[in-house]
């Protein structure tokens, strides 16, 4: 009788083991079984909105449950990261951000008051473009790029020049305040909570210079209602080829490589992390997907979480000391 016992009891074991891993293997194999929540930290209408829609509704299509852009603008993009770190990790609330993430992440970090790590709070997914960062100036600007913008207000210290950006510690705030500081001229710094208000801005004659991605702001330009004065990308971009670079303008510090890319919360199961991977990869490189894209002067790209961190990684590194040097924190 023991033996029998311990055989029932050995082979319930053996069929719980095996009902677990049959469990687990469904859960897995499951996911999605409901709609993915995709955190845009700006309001809509920017470059960061419009590719997280380019991108959803084709992941939509291939993944069989919808995937809703959520936009959740404020605080240079800290409210909507903020609400993605604190999400549970499971593949339904995940984050579509831009080149601001590290930028202000570091600002924040530095003064001790950022509601998270960028590094250790999120799981890297995939870049999903690359899209070049644009300087740009209200047609009133009597200078034609960054050296003459420069140069005039270098003359003219009682000109009184706004620029504007998509918050503290973003892109265009740590940028503008990099080109105070070399060029040594003055100006004053307004925050808006994403591209489309400061464009709006500049579009009325009430802002003097801002930037963003090309997307947001390639329309404008090749009607002549804003002017690019310069990229911050490490050559020439094609779709506006006559435009020069920060470096040739002679200030390479500004040179600054702009994406958007995809994130989860730390401690996301990994395979999940690498569905996701694959989706937006066939998102972006999808023919009518990356057509959409190109015309907004992104580069389909779909990268490797790795290849992500990376990146993450080395513009925390290279903007940390330019950011703790100008005190933006």
């Amino acid at each position: 009788m023991q033996s029998f016992a311990r055989s029932f009891k050995a082979a319930a074991l053996a069929v719980g083991l095996l009902s677990a891993f049959a469990a687990g293997q469904v859960q897995a194999q499951a996911y999605p079984s409901k709609p993915i929540r995709m955190i845009v930290p700006f309001p809509a209408g920017g470059t960061t909105d419009i590719v997280a829609r380019i991108v959803a509704q084709r992941m939509s299509e291939s993944m069989g449950q919808p995937v809703l852009v959520d936009n959740k603008g404020g605080a240079g993009g800290a409210i909507g990261a903020d609400l993605v770190a604190k999400a549970p990790p499971d593949g339904y609330t995940i984050l579509m951000h831009n080149i601001t993430f590290p930028l202000s992440s570091v600002a924040q970090t530095l003064a001790k008051r950022s509601p998270f790590d960028a590094e250790k709070d999120f799981t890297g997914i995939s870049i999903a473009v690359y899209v070049p960062f644009v300087l740009t100036a209200a047609p009133s600007v009597p200078a034609k790029d960054l050296k003459e913008l420069a140069a005039l207000l270098k003359a003219n210290p009682a000109l009184k020049y706004n620029y504007g950006s998509t918050g503290p510690g973003s892109a265009v705030h740590v940028l503008g305040e990099a080109f105070k500081r070399d060029a040594k001229v003055d100006m004053e710094h307004i925050a808006f909570k994403g591209a489309a208000p400061l464009k709006q801005e500049m579009l009325a004659g009430r802002l003097q210079v801002g930037g963003d991605q090309l997307s947001s702001s390639l329309a404008e330009i090749k009607s002549g209602s804003l002017k690019a004065i310069a990229t911050t990308a490490s050559r020439r971009i094609p779709a506006l080829p006559d435009v020069p670079t920060v470096r040739e303008l002679g200030f390479p510090n500004l040179e600054l490589e702009g994406w958007n890319g995809l994130f989860a919360p730390a401690k996301t199961p990994k395979d999940i992390v690498d569905r996701l991977q694959r989706e937006v990869a066939l998102a972006v490189k999808h023919p009518d997907v990356a057509k959409r894209l190109v015309e907004l002067g992104a580069e389909p790209v779909g990268s490797t979480p790795a290849e992500q961190d990376a990146m993450l990684r080395r513009q925390m590194d290279q903007f940390r000391p330019v950011i703790r040097d100008m005190k933006l924190e």
